[in-house]
């Protein structure tokens, strides 16, 4: 039996087969490679925490939302001098008798960050603790929540016991929940309810006009407040500041008066100047929610006396960061 093999055609017909399986395959890979691209295109991007809703832990006399990154170490002098209402007699307040503070803290873990400072009025030591719970992050969180808190020790001398009878009646605390949003790339507001607390609270006596009794009454050892502050930029360095402190608690006498301040801020990656007006002078946030006598506004008070307005003070805060992370 004779068998009769066409060569080339059996050649053809195998070149055909090897074209059809290389083209075939190149289509197979390009499928794959676009269904790559199309599913690193379709992956949704990683959602960050947005940053510098503020850029210092102040913003004028309140703590802002903003805790420094892990292995952060801070510096801050904070001054205020006297009330302007005097006018050139002692230019404005400069040359009234001031008051400052000396404060320094470290973050020692990621959200938390730990301070102490000294203050000249009454030498008032403060020890502090901030943890943020979470950051405004967009899909999550529509804003940033802190938890700032903090203990002060009155440390003057009472020789004669006048001042304090036992030392916790040195003590006071201050608690705050501080709610911020960054509203868009200039404009930043933060909300901020508090609760401060004393152990030791003055009394004063109270005169009833009708009878000339002399009543005796004391404050109440916790005061609640909320704090309201903001801030535009208007260049990469220079920002606009507001604040608006509210008490809340009324007292039998003495209440304290509400505060006002405004100001500028100027801030590099390390460094911020605050400059400002504001009616709050004792630079522990306790000591002006409890105590305040400046008023931006005037009043007729429970004796019917009026109350002069526009006692301000000129003040600034400087802050120095370095991180040693």
């Amino acid at each position: 039996m004779k068998l009769n093999i066409n060569i080339p055609i059996l050649r053809f017909k195998f070149f055909v087969g090897l074209v059809s399986c290389m083209l075939l395959l190149q289509s197979t890979l390009r499928a794959q490679d676009s269904t790559a691209v199309a599913q690193k295109t379709v992956a949704p991007a990683k959602v960050k925490p947005v940053k510098n809703t503020f850029q210092s832990i102040w913003i004028i006399d309140n703590q802002t939302v903003l805790v420094p990154a892990k292995g952060t170490f801070e510096m801050d002098i904070m001054h205020r001098f006297g009330t302007i209402n005097n006018g050139y007699q002692d230019f404005w307040g400069f040359f009234a008798p001031s008051n400052i503070r000396l404060g320094a803290g470290y973050a020692p873990i990621d959200k938390l960050y730990l301070g102490i400072g000294i203050t000249k009025l009454n030498l008032l030591w403060d020890a502090s603790a901030k943890y943020s719970f979470f950051t405004q992050t967009p899909e999550k969180y529509p804003v940033s929540l802190t938890y700032y808190g903090n203990m002060a020790f009155d440390t003057r001398s009472d020789p004669d016991g006048s001042l304090f009878k036992y030392s916790s009646q040195r003590v006071s605390f201050f608690n705050q929940l501080i709610i911020a949003r960054k509203f868009s790339d200039k404009f930043s507001l933060q909300i901020a309810p508090s609760i401060s607390h004393q152990n030791s609270t003055p009394g004063y006596y109270t005169k009833n006009d009708s009878t000339g009794t002399a009543t005796y009454q004391e404050m109440k050892f916790d005061h609640f407040a909320i704090a309201v502050s903001g801030r535009y930029k208007i260049t990469n360095v220079t920002a606009l500041t507001i604040n608006y402190d509210q008490p809340l608690t009324k007292h039998p006498d003495n209440n304290p008066n509400p505060n006002l301040s405004f100001g500028v801020e100027f801030t590099t990656s390390n460094h911020s100047f605050q400059l400002f007006f504001t009616n709050f002078s004792m630079l522990s946030p306790q000591a002006n929610n409890l105590y305040n006598k400046n008023t931006p506004f005037a009043y007729t008070d429970a004796q019917g006396n009026r109350v002069q307005g526009g006692q301000f003070l000129i003040g600034f805060n400087i802050t120095r960061l370095w991180n040693f992370k």
